[in-house]
């Protein structure tokens, strides 16, 4: 019998977690890869995966359109498992029945074990499992049982063992289910007989050598942002190709108080990067003058990002691509690129691109999340200063300011923004913090200065716990902080007058206002 392959292949039926399946399985040190649903037999078969997952997803099984896999892969001895719609999709294939609930189950959910083997070996009973769907399997498949139950779903997962297929109705991948990484677990290695040993390092070989044979004798220009991304995969490339690289970093104008002068320095004197520094605030800002939609904001400035490179890629010999430090995150949220994901919002680096463009990209952490570059960046030799800075967004401020942008306007918030950062740096919980920032409202509120009257703006502070930025929870400070944020804020920037938090999670929200 062909050895199966260490990889798990994950098949997207366009659920916003789907990328977060693959990063729970890498953290285990498996590799996993996405493909879209209709991947063919052969391409499973020439993959030979250890296991197979089947994406949730936000249609019905039974909508006008719904999208299925090839039954075939049932038979190929691979082991199955089906979240939430994956689960429902394998019940339907086996002439089970799905109907539409009369309550909607979505967020947290008590999960009642009946069977304790295979996926749930050594899982708590009544753990916590997160919900998200408005089917529900009302007639199980043939050779199919049940292996746990909630209120509201009393077909919470099966198992059909001789032919090695699983499924849960709930989300193991999320961090609200308290042992979805145990589940996964379970499925990856005692099922599928992974054993883990994919690594930071098998991963910064293999990513040279394919940046080898793709760049061979041309050069490269790096989008040097200042951000860890884009860092990260400049040092990355650097290793890869040497002195073929070149790095741009190019001022929006729409940076953070003298960021770009200091990254600069740090990218010359401390990584030993070749940088050429362009100064384009007047042209980016002119172009964001009287845009308020944070689409088009986002759309425009990816544009104008690339006619700059395209610009200065023609006084760069034979340069013929372009490095972008592109996430998972900003793919899944942009568009499914390999299935039916829905659209929440445009990412600079994934959208607004022009559709005929002179660079080819470069995109080696297209498929890693935030957490895992970071480690990439220490194998690497990067100070932990650096890449423990909290993620900025590609668009800059121009998505922290709602509304229109102007210079005015972004002197203001770069002030404020700078008195949060270093409150949270001072009072030692910086690290503690996923991402922290402050977001400029487009609303004046009256208040009282002194003996004056005053209209003003307002503030509002953002701050998120997460381990990946696809789920994100609000910061809980302590009230005398945000008290003295508040005072600081309001009396050394003219232009504020009242401060606001933001309590709210993600999901419903996202953690960028725009």
């Amino acid at each position: 019998m062909m050895i199966k392959n260490e990889k798990i292949i994950i098949l997207d039926f366009g659920s916003q977690y789907t990328q977060l399946i693959a990063r729970r399985i890498r953290e285990k040190n498996v590799f996993s890869e996405i493909f879209p649903h209709d991947i063919s037999i052969d391409k499973i078969r020439d993959i030979n995966p250890a296991g197979i997952i089947l994406s949730g997803g936000p249609m019905s099984v039974y909508d006008d359109g719904a999208i299925t896999v090839d039954k075939e892969i049932f038979g190929l001895n691979i082991p199955v498992l089906g979240i939430c719609y994956g689960l429902q999709l394998i019940c339907k294939l086996f002439n089970g029945e799905v109907q539409p609930s009369n309550n909607r189950e979505y967020g947290k959910a008590i999960l009642e074990i009946i069977d304790n083997k295979n996926l749930f070996s050594g899982v708590n009973n009544n753990s916590t499992a997160w919900m998200s769907h408005g089917d529900y399997v009302t007639s199980l498949p043939s050779n199919f049982k049940v292996t746990s139950k909630t209120s509201n779903s009393p077909v919470c997962s099966i198992e059909n063992i001789d032919r090695k297929i699983f499924g849960v109705q709930f989300h193991p991948e999320v961090m609200h289910t308290i042992e979805g990484t145990k589940i996964l677990s379970n499925f990856i290695f005692n099922i599928c007989g992974c054993k883990g040993d994919w690594t930071p390092e098998n991963f910064i070989e293999a990513k040279v050598d394919e940046i080898k044979m793709k760049v061979g004798d041309k050069s490269v220009i790096c989008a040097l942002s200042g951000g860890v991304d884009s860092t990260v995969a400049a040092v990355l490339v650097k290793q890869a190709i040497g002195d073929k690289l070149t790095c741009i970093h190019i001022d929006s104008g729409l940076m953070r108080k003298d960021e770009s002068a200091e990254v600069v320095k740090l990218f010359k004197e401390k990584l030993d990067l070749k940088v050429i520094h362009v100064d384009a605030s007047e042209l980016f800002l002119s172009r964001l003058k009287d845009v308020v939609d944070p689409e088009e904001k986002r759309k425009i400035i990816g544009k104008t990002f690339i006619e700059v490179f395209e610009e200065k890629a023609n006084s760069i010999n034979d340069a013929k691509y372009l490095v972008q430090g592109t996430l998972y995150p900003d793919v899944i949220e942009s568009k499914s690129v390999k299935g039916k994901s829905v659209t929440i919002k445009t990412h600079h680096n994934v959208g607004g691109l022009p559709e005929k463009m002179d660079l080819k990209l470069i995109e080696p952490f297209r498929e890693l999340f935030k957490d895992e570059v970071r480690q990439i960046g220490k194998k690497l030799g990067i100070i932990s200063e650096f890449l423990d800075r909290h993620p900025f967004p590609g668009p800059g401020l121009a998505v922290r300011i709602l509304g229109s942008i102007t210079k005015e306007r972004l002197e203001i918030l770069r002030e404020a923004d700078k008195i949060f950062i270093d409150e949270l740096i001072s009072k030692n919980i910086y690290n503690e913090i996923w991402q922290a920032f402050a977001v400029l409202l487009p609303i004046q509120t009256v208040g009282v200065m002194g003996d004056s009257r005053t209209y003003e703006n307002v503030l509002s502070l953002r701050a998120v716990t997460s381990g990946d930025g696809m789920t994100a929870d609000w910061y809980k400070f302590d009230n005398t902080f945000l008290e003295e944020v508040s005072s600081l804020i309001t009396s050394k920037v003219k232009g504020i007058n009242r401060v606001v938090y933001d309590i709210t999670s993600k999901p419903p929200a996202t953690i960028e206002w725009e």
